[in-house]
């Protein structure tokens, strides 16, 4: 009774984190139909080797492994994108120095320690810390854009307009209600939106992101807001970029440059 009570328990905890790995595939593969894949693939692991997840006690950890372990098996193959900006990135993602994207995603998005790393891709330490350097360099040299910021509070909304000029790009303006963001986008379509969900006279970040994108068409999304749960439902589609309040310098930048990256197009490298 104990070992049933205990592999529930273990499976529970999996389930629990299972939208966070949905998360990290999306945003590693670029689409949510080949992270979702790659999600599906780990869990049917899992089911069949628990040996693989019995070597931590941390569901987490043990999830995020048997991922890394199909993933690496695997080469890290990328679908053949539909979309002109998935075509963009999956050419960008080919120049990028091997398991720097993993490793920085795992660290600065996800928020593993460098030891939970180096357990989960199965390398030294020295190596992550060495390919977490790399992986800044790499992703914030690749390309400046313009910036709609939606944030309703003041002194967030000036401290991500500093973080994210300090790295080159442009905000066009910041919106702190759903009706001054549509107003902002309309005027400049942004390269790159960064959003809270839940603006100061209770409208809301989401409905103005999709507003924007139902009119500009594909533009890279990185939600930060105080109430991630609310963004990770598994209903599509989901953001690849969720960032939870209160937030480090170190995880904009991150997300903003591996955004920018990632969906980068031609009217940007002009910008």
């Amino acid at each position: 009774m104990h070992d049933h009570n205990s592999s529930e328990s273990f499976s529970s905890r999996i389930a629990q984190q299972l939208p966070y790995l949905r998360r990290y595939a999306r945003a590693l593969t670029g689409t949510q139909d080949s992270g979702d894949a790659y999600a599906a693939a780990t869990l049917e692991a899992l089911v069949s080797d628990r040996s693989a997840a019995e070597q931590t006690s941390d569901a987490r950890i043990a999830l995020f492994r048997a991922f890394h372990v199909i993933w690496t098996s695997a080469g890290a193959p990328f679908e053949t994108p539909e979309k002109v900006l998935e075509r963009v990135a999956h050419g960008h993602m080919s120049d990028l120095t091997p398991n720097t994207r993993e490793t920085l995603l795992l660290k600065t998005v996800e928020g593993f320690t460098v030891s939970e790393i180096s357990t989960i891709m199965d390398v030294p330490e020295p190596e992550v810390r060495s390919l977490l350097d790399r992986a800044r360099r790499e992703m914030e040299n690749s390309v400046a854009g313009k910036i709609l910021v939606i944030e309703d509070e003041a002194i967030i909304a000036m401290d991500i307009q500093a973080i994210v000029t300090s790295m080159g790009h442009e905000v066009t303006g910041i919106g702190r209600t759903e009706e001054g963001a549509l107003r902002i986008g309309r005027k400049q379509r942004p390269d790159l939106i960064l959003a809270d969900i839940q603006l100061a006279d209770n409208s809301s970040g989401i409905d103005a992101v999709n507003k924007l994108l139902a009119e500009f068409g594909d533009i890279p999304i990185v939600f930060i807001t105080a109430f991630p749960e609310r963004l990770l439902t598994g209903s599509r589609p989901e953001p690849a970029f969720v960032i939870a309040k209160p937030y480090t310098e170190e995880q904009v930048r991150s997300a903003v440059s591996q955004a920018m990256f990632f969906s980068s197009t031609e009217t940007l490298k002009a910008s």
